[in-house]
């Protein structure tokens, strides 16, 4: 038996989420300015681990959106 959320628990589920994902894109555009600057400051060896943290917070970004798509079908 599946238990449905009501529209209240569905609005706090998704502020929360919202929450989540602006910090993750704020994490995402530091890691990119101090990715850059550390490039144009000669260091090369920052962007293949910036590049992996970066494709990590846009899997859990693409994870919350297709859970924000199933849990509004419900």
């Amino acid at each position: 038996m599946k238990r449905h959320f009501t529209r209240v628990q569905k609005q706090t589920i998704i502020y929360g989420m919202l929450c989540f994902i602006v910090m993750l894109v704020i994490l995402q555009l530091w890691l990119l300015t101090a990715t850059m600057n550390a490039f144009l400051g000669g260091d090369a060896t920052v962007i293949w681990p910036a590049a992996l943290v970066s494709l990590v917070c846009f899997t859990l970004n693409a994870g919350l959106l297709k859970y924000l798509y199933n849990l509004e079908t419900k």
